[in-house]
């Protein structure tokens, strides 16, 4: 047995007795929707988020832009009750643009994201909040990424609506982006507003309000979109999902189609 795997098995073992309460608690993934719970993978489980597929098209001024992304996954291991760890994988990703007789294309491996969530909150509290900070490691090539490091802070927020199956949730985030010349980093900034309706036990359905505001020196970026989605509880460990964002404005895709998977082990 290697040093890792021992190391692995053995803080395994550690958390074994901390997560018997939470074994029948329903997962909490931050999928689907852009909107990123404030929930935390219970102390010493594994839990994965997969995108079986993720589609968007772009038309603007004669151009065509689509991307596909396919198994993007994220992992995430509990730490203590309150907190885990988050990396997150784009095994395989494909960009084109047609303009007129013009036709580029690019695929393969995607940046990997690196991030740690921790709860301000007590998981009974009314309102829950906690830090999600992030690094974006450039592993995609310069086709398909900007080959720079960037780095962000999410503070995810959520709330219950008293006496009604209904939820809200905020996403403010900040971060520190790269300019589009590659010479220098700037700050940008995104919010997300998010209404869920448990509808059953097992079947949520959501809509959200997306805005992202870029501030590089060449020119101030802004993308909004309306989202919709559902997720389908297949069992408290196995969560199913699908959505659809619309962009509104020329900047942001016009559509983007997804559907994935969720399991905790």
């Amino acid at each position: 047995m290697g040093a890792f795997t021992r190391l692995m098995f053995g803080v395994a073992t550690l958390g074994a007795a901390a997560v018997a309460h939470a074994e029948d608690a329903p997962i909490c993934a931050a999928r689907p929707g852009k909107s990123t719970p404030p929930c935390t993978v219970p102390a010493g489980r594994f839990q994965i988020e997969t995108g079986l597929a993720d589609w968007s098209l772009q038309k603007n001024a004669g151009e065509r832009d689509t991307s596909l992304a396919i198994g993007e996954t994220t992992f995430k291991y509990g730490l203590t009750d309150r907190s885990d760890i988050e990396v997150d994988v784009t095994p395989w990703q494909r960009a084109t643009s047609k303009a007129g007789s013009l036709h580029d294309r690019a695929s393969g491996f995607g940046d990997i994201t690196v991030g740690y969530k921790q709860q301000l909150t007590n998981n009974d509290s009314h309102i829950q909040a906690a830090l999600l900070p992030v690094v974006k490691i450039p592993t995609a090539k310069h086709s398909l990424g900007n080959g720079k490091w960037e780095a962000g802070l999410l503070i995810p927020i959520g709330f219950s609506i008293a006496r009604s199956p209904l939820s809200v949730g905020l996403t403010p985030e900040l971060d520190w982006a790269a300019d589009g010349d590659g010479r220098g980093h700037h700050a940008a900034m995104a919010q997300v507003v998010s209404l869920g309706w448990q509808v059953t036990d097992k079947l949520n359905v959501s809509g959200d309000l997306w805005g992202q505001w870029d501030w590089d020196p060449a020119g101030t970026g802004k993308q909004a979109s309306a989202d919709g989605s559902i997720a389908y509880l297949v069992n408290s460990a196995v969560q199913i999902d699908a959505g659809a964002n619309f962009g509104l404005n020329k900047q942001t895709p016009d559509i983007e189609l997804y559907t994935g998977i969720s399991k905790r082990f």
